[in-house]
């Protein structure tokens, strides 16, 4: 039988562990604890959108030739001279290396336009910075990865059109 005098409140107090100090709020966190480097923070907006006064003159940006409605027309341009190189291949039933690397190209281009807008539409650079840039650095790592991907389909098989033919005979 124990006895009251062995369970005097101080060897009681002894034996408790106290975890109020190792386990507070900040240690269990679930947020990622990234390093903070200042060139990915994100630029603040100004109040309302608004830069400047209302008395200064609206200065439109430059035209470029690789965005806006030029971005636009080459993406069309690469959709039309698709169109009949999809079809080309299946319908001749003779494989062309040139043709089926042109349209493997195409297709790449199709693709690299559409992420491009994307990016150029999701992530802004006058807002996130280096963010874009580092989206486009990405995209560009991709698509010459995907170039050499074509190359090695073409030189060392009989290329797209082969491939996709072969996947629908299976």
């Amino acid at each position: 039988m124990i006895t009251p005098t062995l369970l005097r409140p101080t060897i009681i107090n002894h034996l408790k562990l106290d975890f109020s100090k190792s386990f507070t709020a900040r240690n269990l966190s679930l947020k990622p604890r990234l390093p903070k480097f200042p060139s990915f923070k994100l630029t603040p907006d100004p109040p309302g959108n608004i830069v400047g006064t209302v008395n200064d003159a609206y200065v439109p940006p430059q035209p470029e030739i690789s965005k806006g409605s030029f971005h636009w027309a080459y993406e069309r341009l690469v959709v039309l001279g698709m169109t009949p190189l999809i079809v080309f291949p299946f319908i001749a039933g003779v494989d062309y290396p040139l043709v089926d690397a042109i349209l493997s190209s195409l297709i790449l281009l199709h693709s690299r336009y559409g992420f491009q807008s994307c990016i150029i539409d999701y992530i802004p650079k006058r807002k996130f910075g280096t963010w874009h840039k580092l989206a486009m650095i990405l995209l560009n790592i991709g698509s010459f990865t995907s170039l050499y991907g074509i190359y090695v389909i073409e030189t060392e098989n009989n290329g797209l059109a082969d491939l996709i033919y072969k996947m629908w005979t299976v």
